[in-house]
């Protein structure tokens, strides 16, 4: 897993510098916004719904409650801290330092995909099951078209704010412990 964080972490870095202290959409940027553009404004809105505060939360706390059902005590805690990490890292350290304004907003990386992807990677580690991860590809699938048609980011941004959001839950997760084998003498 540690791999897996640092390559999406250099990902996330190096996808930003292109844009650094810019305003305007690369050509992926563009022509991801001309692919929603002809997307309703009401059906735009309920793609974004999933990074809406009060569904990541949600998530974060049905991520805790599954981990305190098993007994998993330290993945509740991470479960609520890594996120939050991920998110001031985020609105504190990366936008800032890569300054890339939209509508006089910083969008590099996205905030919104953070929040959402770091909460869902947390669920994909805490289940293991594969409708999950089907379930959060399409959830940042849809966020993504909604974040990018409403306006609110480049494709870019969300695609940073994917790996950096990986980079940060894998890398602060901890290692899976193996369950010993039954004795057999």
């Amino acid at each position: 897993m540690r791999t897996i964080a640092a390559v999406c972490g250099l990902l996330a870095l190096l996808l930003g510098l292109p844009f650094a202290g810019g305003t305007t959409p690369g050509a992926v940027d563009a022509a991801a916004a001309g692919a929603v553009a002809h997307l309703p404004p009401g059906v735009l809105r309920a793609l974004v719904l999933p990074t809406e505060p009060y569904v990541v939360l949600a998530l974060a706390l049905l991520a805790v409650v599954l981990c305190l059902r098993s007994g998993r005590r330290l993945e509740a805690a991470l479960s609520l801290a890594v996120p939050v990490l991920a998110i001031l890292l985020t609105s504190f350290l990366l936008k800032p330092l890569y300054d890339r304004w939209k509508n006089g907003t910083l969008v590099y990386p996205s905030g919104h995909t953070v929040s959402l992807v770091a909460v869902l990677t947390v669920l994909v580690l805490v289940t293991r099951r594969v409708v999950v991860v089907v379930l959060a590809a399409v959830a940042l699938l849809a966020a993504a078209a909604g974040l990018v048609g409403m306006g609110y980011h480049y494709l870019t941004d969300v695609a940073g704010g994917t790996l950096f959001a990986v980079a940060v839950v894998l890398v602060s997760w901890p290692a899976r412990r193996r369950e010993p084998a039954p004795s057999t003498g």
